[in-house]
């Protein structure tokens, strides 16, 4: 689990390609120093196991399996582009965020981005999957970074940047027409889930309760 709140930009140091996925070497300057071999990390958003670490040229490396590639945007990362970095959650980290399970549900596309005074409100394309667990003002991962829904329309949301989260994330290099990782507030599911159950189960637990207190 994360929080959403991205520690460091790191940098695709190297990619390998496998027979059935690939090799990720990403360049860590501060998040390296506190790794360890089969700890998990969230790259963009997407929750990746260490599974090797070269101190002296500060990379840590990850495998991605073929399945990872074809449902985030990790297959588009090329050399020395910038990823956001998040150790996972501990007991005593502070949860500045949300809760963040790093298992990517979809990809968005950036429709807008419009400069409102220092800040930027970028409106991002969503399936229809995602959307469905979305509220305004409610909590969003977008590349990892969790952000609060500004405005919610049919295709679409909105969310706004300051200043420190446009420089300190991958977001504020993004483009028009660029794609983003998407993951819903995973408490919206559970919910979801929960509501429906008790829909189905609704006239038999009628009658147990009915008999539990001698009504039938």
């Amino acid at each position: 689990m994360f929080t959403g709140i991205v520690v460091e930009l790191g940098k695709v140091y190297e990619i390998q390609k496998l027979a059935q996925g690939a090799r990720l070497r990403i360049y860590s300057k501060d998040l390296i120093n506190r790794a360890s071999i089969g700890d998990s990390i969230s790259v963009n958003g997407v929750c990746l196991t260490v599974c090797e670490i070269d101190k002296s040229k500060s990379v840590i490396s990850f495998d991605v399996s073929h399945e990872t590639l074809q449902k985030t945007t990790l297959v588009e990362l090329r050399k020395d582009e910038p990823v956001n970095l998040e150790p996972a959650l501990t007991l005593n980290t502070p949860l500045g965020g949300h809760i963040v399970s790093g298992h990517v549900e979809g990809l968005g596309k950036i429709k807008k981005i419009e400069k409102i005074g220092n800040d930027l409100k970028i409106e991002i394309e969503a399936p229809e999957e995602i959307l469905r667990y979305c509220i305004k003002k409610g909590s969003i991962a977008v590349d990892g970074v969790s952000l609060t829904i500004v405005d919610l329309y049919s295709n679409s949301f909105t969310v706004v940047l300051i200043p420190h989260t446009a420089k300190m994330t991958t977001l504020g290099f993004k483009k028009i027409g660029s794609s983003v990782n998407l993951e819903s507030d995973i408490i919206a599911k559970y919910i979801e889930k929960f509501v429906n159950q008790f829909k189905n189960n609704k006239d038999e637990q009628l009658i147990t309760k009915l008999k539990d207190y001698g009504y039938i």
